[in-house]
């Protein structure tokens, strides 16, 4: 007992003396940047006439674009140690307000969505953060960041001092602002520099809604240096006085230096978006800029002492319906994959462009060693998931929130769904009765794409340029049905008020519009998808109704490994793993495949379903290696 006593003595003397030299490690390297120096932290981020100081010192911001909810969290480390290997030291990030805050009171910082630690991790592996907090980020997604739930006011006038939206962004920030103040520069974190809104220049429709975006994130505490960005064309009307104004560009023109120059001459030159690449559209090709132009570019900038942020370093995947779209020249939505030809691929794969850049900045930095470069994972060819069971559209439709009657046609953002939030992204179905045939008239008040039906029969299609549908004769009352797809909100310009989907007006048929309608949400969110393992499935029959849900399973053993799903032979729809939305597939591409990271999947057995609106192949591959479609040049 005595011996037993004393052991016990020495280990807490033991332990007491571990920790007074971890107290001392931390209190000794508490603040130091990658180059050893301690740092007071009194002093954040600042700028003279020509260089940006941090901690009385020459600071060159080297950064990265890398979004943590486009980037499986089980994988974040490994793409900011890949980063760090490049010799990058600041990591850039959006927030985006519509994942935080799905429905009004309804707020998400935790697991995929947990910033806080995200921000922490990056300050583990020796980065800088730049924060851009939004409250619109563009940044490719749905109305640019902008929960939908704001459009069901309607007079809503997004990005303004509007009272609708600023208290809307008063409640938002009252949660976020929070969270992140103690991470700043000066009070010991890795944040030093906050990006006020974002490209504001290419809006710009009230003088008041900087200064107020700027108000409110300094009311709540953040005291770092603050930053704006906009092309070079609309820098003037998109900055506020006491923040510094960046540029964005993919090309390095002089006359874009020079309008920054104008505008701000006695302060650093900073690119705050060097475009890496490009995003795709559906239609189109997939867009890639040649690595010796993307290093070219660099080495001049760092040439000419110019701070720089690349967007993107890793662009990751815009999984589920939360791509954006473009409306200009005519609308075109936006494809899942978010790899934008960024020196780290869509699956966190080096490229050439990857390559070249760590040798320029390890010359650069003087032949400074940089980490060792992560080891690559393993990817998988899987078998083929055979499609057994399938699920009629039309018998899903007990498992969703509803129906809903109405006389007239009611746009998705006002359904009274979700807690009266309005559906955000997914489709709907509009049902109503008719008693003859004649001609049909959508009036463009499809957004974006409806499947139209007579008695569950498909009779054609409503697009954004195919207005009429001729509908057959036909006896007695029957069922008009339309499947309309939300194909995702537009994310920049000046139209976002106007972003309402589903059917936003009447549909004629024979001049007549249509009444009594009973409508369905079908948002497919996780909840859904998951009820509806207690739907009437049925074996795969021979020739299956579509729309159609169709399920299969994937088999993965030991650890799971990325891999890639492909779909040849079949027509358009979304893809579910373990519930799990990956993402839209288009035959018209170009994205061919999507990535399917491994800690989405189980060992063993898992489920996949995949939703299809008119045509499969009722089976599924999944390839090593990804297929984004025909590349072409940026122009």
């Amino acid at each position: 007992m005595v011996v037993l006593r004393l052991r016990n003595a020495h280990k807490r003397k033991y332990a007491l003396f571990c920790l007074c030299i971890a107290g001392f490690i931390v209190y000794r390297y508490l603040g130091m940047p990658t180059g050893g120096r301690r740092m007071s932290r009194k002093v954040g981020l600042s700028a003279n006439s020509s260089q940006f100081i941090l901690e009385g010192e020459p600071f060159r911001i080297l950064g990265g674009s890398i979004h943590y909810f486009r980037v499986p969290r089980a994988y974040w480390k490994d793409r900011l140690m890949k980063m760090k290997a490049c010799g990058i030291n600041t990591l850039t990030t959006y927030v985006p307000w519509s994942l935080h805050q799905p429905e009004r009171g309804v707020f998400n910082f935790h697991t995929q969505l947990d910033l806080v630690a995200y921000i922490n991790l990056a300050a583990e592996l020796g980065l800088w953060v730049i924060l851009r907090p939004g409250p619109y980020i563009s940044s490719a997604l749905d109305l640019g960041g902008l929960p939908s739930w704001l459009l069901r006011d309607g007079s809503m006038r997004l990005r303004t001092t509007y009272p609708g939206f600023t208290q809307a962004v008063n409640t938002f920030f009252d949660k976020l602002i929070p969270k992140v103040v103690p991470l700043q520069f000066k009070k010991g974190g890795p944040i030093i520099a906050v990006q006020v809104e974002n490209e504001y220049g290419s809006f710009a429709k009230d003088e008041s809604y900087m200064l107020f975006i700027k108000e409110a994130l300094q009311s709540r505490g953040i005291s770092e240096l603050l930053l704006t960005s906009d092309n070079h064309n609309t820098l003037k009307s998109g900055g506020v006085d006491g923040a510094i104004r960046s540029v964005k560009l993919q090309k390095l023109n002089q006359r874009d230096i020079q309008d920054l120059s104008a505008i701000q001459p006695n302060s650093p030159t900073m690119v705050m978006d060097y475009w890496t690449g490009w995003y795709d559209v559906w239609g189109d090709l997939h867009h890639v800029l040649p690595p010796e132009d993307m290093v070219s570019t660099v080495r001049e900038m760092l040439r000419r002492g110019m701070s720089v942020n690349l967007y993107m370093f890793h662009g990751g995947s815009t999984f589920g319906f939360m791509s954006g779209a473009l409306s200009e020249p005519s609308y075109k939505a936006l494809v899942p994959s978010y790899d934008c030809d960024a020196p780290l691929s869509e699956a966190g794969e080096y490229t050439q462009k990857y390559h070249l850049l760590r040798d320029l900045l390890s010359r650069f930095n003087r032949g400074e060693s940089f980490p060792d470069m992560p080891a690559l994972r393993y990817r998988e060819a899987y078998e083929p998931a055979i499609m057994y069971q399938h699920l009629s559209l039309w018998d899903a439709l007990s498992f969703t929130e509803g129906p809903f009657k109405s006389l007239k046609p009611v746009n998705m953002e006002n359904l009274p769904v979700n807690n009266k939030n309005g559906q955000s992204y997914g489709y709907t179905l509009y049902e109503t009765t008719i008693t003859s045939g004649g001609l049909l008239k959508s009036g463009d008040n499809v957004r974006d794409r409806a499947l139209v039906f007579v008695d569950r029969s498909y009779i054609g299609i409503f697009k954004r340029r195919n207005l009429e549908l001729a509908v057959p004769d036909g006896k007695g009352r029957r069922t008009l049905s339309l499947l309309v797809e939300n194909c995702g909100r537009v994310h920049e310009g000046r139209d976002l008020d106007k972003q309402h989907k589903g059917l936003v007006g009447d549909i004629l048929l024979n001049n007549i519009p249509l009444r009594d309608f009973t409508i369905y949400s079908l948002d497919m969110k996780p909840s859904f998808i998951d009820s509806l393992y207690q739907a009437p499935w049925k074996t795969l029959p021979a020739t299956p109704s579509f729309p159609g849900f169709f399920m299969g399973r994937l088999f993965a053993y030991g650890y799971p490994s990325d891999t890639f799903v492909k779909l040849p032979g079949w027509e358009k729809g979304a893809v579910f793993v373990n519930g799990l939305n990956l993402g839209r597939y288009w035959s018209i591409g170009p994205q061919q495949t999507l990535y399917l990271p491994g800690p989405f999947l189980n060992s063993g057995i898992n489920q996949v379903i995949v939703f299809e609106e008119q045509e499969g192949d009722y089976k599924i591959h999944f390839e090593d290696t990804p297929d984004l479609g025909m590349a072409a040049d940026i122009q």
